[in-house]
C-alpha cells in the first residue's frame, strides 16, 4: 500500500510539473505581449517639448568674484546681447560693476573692473547655451538668462603652497517672471 501512495505521488507531481511547464511559456507569452503594448504607447505618446536650456560648468578656472560680477551684469538679458556686452569686456570697452573698493571707470559706472579670462568662459558658455536651445527648439527671442556662480574645490598649485581658482557656473534659459504690483 505504501509503495501504490508513493507511485501515486510521483505521479501527481509530474503532472503538477508538466501543468507548470505548459503555463510558463503562456505566461512569458503575455509578458511579450505586455511589453509590445508599452512600446507601442510610448511611440504613440508625443514627447514633450523641453522648456528650457541649461548650460552647467564645473571647476572653472576663473575668479569666483568676478564669475559672480558678470551674472550680476547678464543676469535677465537675451543670450545674444549679453554675448555681446561680454565682447565689449574683452576689448575692454566695457567695464563690469563689482562690490568693494575699486577705482571708478568711464561712464556710468561708479567702479568696476575687466575680468577678461572669465568673460571668455561665459562667451563660450552663451554659445553652448545657444546651441542648447536651438536642439530643444526653445525659441530665443521670448527668453532670458537666469546665472548662478558657486565658489568650487580648491586644489593645490604645482607648489603645493596656493589654491587654485575654482568656480562653478550654471547657465539657464528661462522665461523671465512679471512683476507684480503690491497694493
Amino acid at each position: 500500500m505504501a509503495e501504490e501512495t508513493k507511485k501515486q505521488e510521483n505521479k501527481e507531481e509530474k503532472i503538477e510539473e508538466k501543468e507548470n511547464i505548459a503555463e510558463q511559456p503562456e505566461k512569458e507569452i503575455k509578458e511579450e505581449k505586455e511589453t509590445e503594448t508599452k512600446k507601442e504607447k510610448k511611440k504613440t505618446e508625443e514627447k514633450k517639448p523641453k522648456t528650457e536650456a541649461v548650460v552647467n560648468a564645473k571647476d572653472l578656472p576663473i575668479s569666483t568674484k568676478h564669475s559672480i560680477a558678470i551674472c550680476d551684469f547678464i543676469r535677465w538679458k537675451k543670450a545674444e546681447e549679453a554675448a555681446l556686452l561680454l565682447q565689449e569686456v574683452v576689448r575692454m570697452k566695457r567695464a563690469i560693476p563689482m562690490k568693494g573698493e575699486l577705482p571708478h571707470r568711464k561712464g556710468n559706472i561708479e567702479r568696476g573692473r575687466y575680468p577678461v579670462k572669465a568673460a571668455q568662459q561665459f562667451i563660450k558658455l552663451l554659445k553652448q547655451l545657444a546651441a542648447n536651445a536651438v536642439v530643444n527648439e526653445i525659441d530665443l527671442e521670448n527668453t532670458r538668462i537666469e546665472c548662478k556662480a558657486n565658489r568650487a574645490s580648491r586644489p593645490y598649485k604645482k607648489s603645493g603652497r596656493m589654491r587654485a581658482k575654482r568656480t562653478h557656473v550654471t547657465l539657464r534659459l528661462a522665461i523671465k517672471p512679471k512683476k507684480q504690483n503690491k497694493k
